[in-house]
């Protein structure tokens, strides 16, 4: 039987049309790599860049390593980059999740959301997708918050938390801190809009305020200012500090007892550290049987990038055990 050049044509356009549309679904099915982040390369090898779809956002990490998981919470204005100096001294033994939070850098910018117990549920969310369980959670700043608001709402899936040079909203003198000359950077952000026309496009002038020259360069606030700089980023920094009322609710209102351990570190010379007994004094009176402090020398604020290597071995203390 002979097959007509009609029939051909039509078998050939048959077969082209079946492979289009394979190529395609396994498009739509084939996970989107998340963009290289040339900061990667100070990493020194061994780690990789990658997304997930988490609590209705996506967030971006760097993971590195293996052996049991440290994840790392970056504050203002930084984002997983605070972490790069410890990173590879982790990597020997933790597996390291180092987490842009919702609305930072390689993570996407959410409409909302952004309030310490749900950024949690955003890690939370991306410790099971990635498969990780009995996790270690490290917070600086606000990642510190966020760090405790896990603790909080997953104590069975958290074997400890580190809270690096933090208040927290809603436990002890709070309202009283807060009001201090020293913290308007606390209240600025909080007012409606103009903070977002006042920095729009100074994103690196405002950061150098905070980030002293004598331990960050201008290639690592350039790196900060770039990872802010998209209005919804810059508009998610705002939001952050926008939902500390919603912070200081939650915060107040978790008085159960949980026995995760709790390390918190202040750095030496930073205004905090005089505040961390009486802050440990209210974590024990809200229900957190295991608290201890360890103040972290030569330091004052931005701990992880001051003294790194005293940073890591405190890490490696608690989160080893």
């Amino acid at each position: 039987m002979h097959t007509s050049m009609y029939e051909w044509s039509r078998i050939a356009t048959a077969f082209a049309v079946f492979v289009v549309t394979a190529c395609a679904s396994l498009h739509r099915q084939s996970p989107s790599k998340q963009p290289l982040d040339p900061a990667l390369a100070t990493l020194g090898g061994g780690f990789v860049s990658d997304s997930a779809q988490v609590n209705g956002t996506t967030l971006h990490y760097i993971r590195g390593g293996t052996g049991p998981t440290v994840i790392l919470l970056h504050g203002f204005p930084e984002d997983w980059y605070a972490y790069h100096r410890l990173m590879p001294g982790l990597a020997k033994q933790f597996m390291v999740v180092a987490v842009d939070l919702r609305g930072v850098g390689g993570s996407a910018a959410a409409v909302g959301g952004y309030d310490a117990a749900n950024m949690a549920e955003d890690v939370h969310q991306l410790a099971e997708h990635l498969h990780l369980e009995h996790v270690y959670v490290v917070g600086h700043d606000v990642g510190g918050m966020v760090a405790y608001a896990f603790a909080r709402r997953y104590p069975e899936t958290s074997r400890g938390v580190m809270k690096l040079d933090v208040r927290l909203p809603g436990i002890g003198p709070w309202d009283a801190f807060a009001a201090q000359p020293t913290t308007w950077h606390i209240n600025f952000p909080q007012t409606p809009e103009l903070p977002e026309q006042l920095l729009a496009g100074r994103e690196a002038i405002y950061f150098r305020h905070f980030l002293d020259r004598d331990t960050f360069c201008d290639a690592d606030v350039a790196h900060y200012a770039r990872a802010y700089a998209a209005p919804g980023h810059l508009r998610a920094r705002l939001e952050m500090y926008r939902a500390f009322p919603a912070n200081e609710k939650f915060n107040a209102s978790q008085r159960n007892a949980i026995g995760v351990p709790l390390v918190l570190a202040p750095g030496e010379n930073s205004p905090f550290e005089k505040l961390m007994p009486s802050l440990a004094e209210a974590l024990r009176a809200h229900g957190c049987t295991n608290v201890k402090i360890e103040v972290i020398k030569n330091s004052v604020h931005y701990v992880a990038d001051e003294p790194p290597d005293a940073v890591v071995e405190l890490i490696e203390r608690y989160a080893s055990s």
